[in-house]
């Protein structure tokens, strides 16, 4: 039996308002919401000063298990996930073997079920040869279908156009895309070879994996979609221009082509490669000021839908290489809100606006049941926030397995203290209690 919690005096930030009322936990859900009487059942905790969210919903993570637990696992890296406000996440099939065939998909629910303290869903991979598998994806219980239309590791890389035109015209499920043209990557990187040797600048990848890349890719992408009206969701937007191919006209579930922006497409711009070099490598690539501009507004006026992580961990000894054999990712989940809280400080950003993009919006898209939201009958997917309780990234304080962030050094205000996962509180105040695992999404379709 699952403890019973009152969560009093909290702000309360649901449906684009911020209420200040108590919520009550009971039997892993959202019991009720309002102002509450304490029963001898409920282990009260006083949130006075701290905000109340649903646990942010991570529709993009490379969590590295099977095959490269050296980087990081399904338990570390949703330890990880827990302690930074994430309460489920949809992880990438591209490990070793990629998740290409429904047996291979389920082997990563069983050692979920086992390890992971979050919340979890698996997409199915797609390649050149494996159509009638993604065809057979349970859409009840899978996230989605990802196609890596651009480089990618192992056969993941879809450039068939029979293939690509299949897919988009028979699934039913909810198809994610990597959208860079690999063409174009090939002929940048020669240029780029043929200029600097070996030694090519981290800098040059902002020109590498082009803006010229990007839309190519996505803009042949929603095309099929519009032709075959696909369930579209584009991942990590990297440019401005890209941008004229989503819309706010519609309201968000009604959408078809919706797409997402990655935290650290918001937060570094090229001027940050002289200062952190292969560490901030990503694919697509940081690009220019304008750029993370262009998708911060974006995010706030509905063009783009979605603010996730892509956290895809490395070893430092493996981001320490030179530009071609650095490996492109990095780790995120832990650093999610208190970043995102950084935008609320600056003024850029409402903390209404934080919780729809994390949790209302993912879980709207995908069509998640019962979470996403502060509703009685909801699981209790909860978050607290003390908006006031600065903290510093610290190598002792980093939990990913690959013990490196981004953003060591830098100095965030607001910190995660609770985090529910459907009831059980996971993490309190730097302490875990993993004596209860998360649970396989289900979908609404």
């Amino acid at each position: 039996m699952l403890p019973s919690y009152l969560i009093r005096n909290a702000r309360i930030v649901n449906e684009g308002r911020i209420t200040e009322g108590d919520v009550r936990i009971r039997n892993g859900r959202i019991d009720a919401i309002g102002t509450l009487t304490a029963s001898s059942q409920d282990r009260v905790i006083d949130a006075r000063g701290h905000y109340l969210l649903p646990g942010a919903i991570d529709d993009q993570v490379h969590f590295r298990e099977p095959g490269l637990t050296h980087k990081g696992d399904l338990h570390t890296e949703s330890v990880a996930a827990v302690a930074g406000g994430i309460t489920s996440y949809m992880e990438m099939p591209n490990t070793q073997p990629p998740a290409l065939t429904r047996d291979l998909l389920e082997d990563k629910y069983r050692r979920a079920h086992e390890v992971s303290l979050a919340n979890y869903s698996f997409y199915m991979g797609t390649s050149n040869d494996n159509l009638e598998e993604v065809l057979r994806t349970d859409n009840r219980t899978v996230c989605g279908v990802k196609i890596f239309m651009g480089s990618s590791t192992g056969n993941l890389l879809v450039d068939e156009p029979n293939t690509l035109e299949a897919i988009f015209a028979r699934s039913e499920s909810l198809i994610a895309t990597h959208c860079e043209d690999e063409a174009t990557i090939r002929a940048n990187l020669e240029a780029a070879r043929i200029r600097y040797g070996e030694q090519v600048p981290i800098r040059e990848h902002a020109d590498i994996r082009s803006e010229t890349a990007c839309y190519l890719s996505s803009s042949f992408a929603t095309g099929l979609a519009k032709k075959h009206g696909t369930r579209l969701h584009v991942l990590h937007i990297s440019t401005a221009k890209e941008l004229e191919l989503f819309s706010n006209e519609l309201p968000r579930t009604q959408k078809k082509i919706t797409a997402e922006a990655c935290l650290h497409h918001l937060w570094f711009s090229e001027t940050d490669y002289d200062r952190l070099g292969t560490r901030i490598k990503w694919n697509p690539s940081i690009k220019r000021a304008e750029d993370r501009d262009a998708i911060l507004k974006a995010v706030l006026d509905g063009r783009i839908d979605v603010v996730a992580t892509d956290h895809a961990p490395h070893t430092v000894e493996e981001k320490m290489r030179d530009y071609f054999q650095a490996p492109s990712g990095g780790p995120l989940v832990q650093h999610l809100l208190p970043a995102l809280f950084e935008f609320v400080k600056r003024g850029t950003m409402r903390v209404e606006d934080v919780v729809d993009r994390t949790s209302h919006a993912v879980a709207d898209l995908f069509r998640i049941v019962d979470r996403g939201y502060i509703r009685e009958g909801y699981w209790a997917d909860l978050v607290l926030v003390d908006p006031d309780q600065a903290w510093t990234v610290r190598k002792e304080n980093i939990l990913y397995k690959c013990g490196w962030s981004p953003f060591e050094g830098e100095r965030f205000s607001s910190r995660v203290t609770h985090t529910w996962v459907n009831g059980h509180l996971a993490y309190e105040q730097g302490r875990f209690d993993e004596t209860r695992k998360g649970q396989r999404l289900n979908f609404d379709r």
